[in-house]
Order: C-alpha cells, then sequence, then structure tokens
C-alpha cells in the first residue's frame, strides 16, 4: 500500500514592522483613490460624450432663429444655436481638461503603488496579495 504524499508550501513567517504597515496602508488607500478617480473619470467622460452628442444634434437643426434651453445648474436658460454651441464647446473643453487633471493623478498613484509593490513583494514574497480583485 503505497502512501500518497502532498508537497506543502511552507509559509515563512516574516516579521511585519511598523514601516511595513505604514506602506501596506499607503498601498491600500492608494488603491481605494485610485479607483475613486477612476469612476470620476468615467462619469466624466460619459457627460463629455452627451455633450458631443447635444453639440451633433444641434447642428442638424435647420432653423437658426430657434432659441435652445441650456441647463445652468437647476434652471433652463434659452439662447441661440450659435451661443448654445459655444457654450456647449466650452463644457467640453473643461471636462477634457479635468478629465486630463484626473488621467494624470491616477498616473501618480499607479507609480507610487508600482513603487510600494516592489518593495513589500520584496520582503514579504507570496505571504501578501496587492492585486486587486477583479469583480
Amino acid at each position: 500500500m503505497a502512501a500518497t504524499m502532498k508537497g506543502t508550501v511552507a509559509v515563512e513567517d516574516v516579521n511585519v514592522t511598523f514601516e511595513d504597515q505604514q506602506k501596506i496602508n499607503k498601498f491600500a488607500r492608494n488603491t481605494s483613490r485610485m479607483t475613486e478617480l477612476k469612476n470620476e473619470i468615467e462619469a466624466k467622460k460619459k457627460s463629455l460624450q452627451n455633450l458631443q452628442d447635444a453639440g451633433d444634434d444641434l447642428m442638424m437643426l435647420d432653423d437658426d432663429t430657434l432659441l435652445i434651453p441650456y441647463q445652468i445648474g437647476d434652471v433652463f436658460v434659452s439662447h441661440t444655436q450659435d451661443e448654445t454651441q459655444e457654450m456647449l464647446e466650452a463644457a467640453k473643453e473643461t471636462l477634457e481638461q479635468e478629465v486630463k487633471v484626473l488621467e494624470e493623478r491616477v498616473s501618480a498613484i499607479q507609480q507610487v503603488l508600482s513603487d510600494l509593490k516592489v518593495q513589500l513583494y520584496a520582503k514579504f514574497g507570496n505571504n501578501i496579495n496587492l492585486e486587486a480583485d477583479e469583480s
């Protein structure tokens, strides 16, 4: 009768110092912030697409004398087609700049996370999981 031996993976006992815990906490905070920023970028891109669609619809209008309602806050203000088109373009430019700034912040956070991953994996190896859950 043959006994089957399963290979066991030895888990090393790695001492977690205060500095290590600070790095882990910084990693968690930055990961959370990056997720928030990515969600904000997606929302702004959706708004940008809505503005683009509104601009396209506005160009298809035949009547130049028609006043177009444009929402400012909670109020709709009527403007000429040209004024509305200018307002849409200004709003698109503003949103594009905001998206660019947010993407730069995400890139900076990704660099910090990359550096922290290298440091933490160097010390803890397979004993730590720093990969995001794709759920």
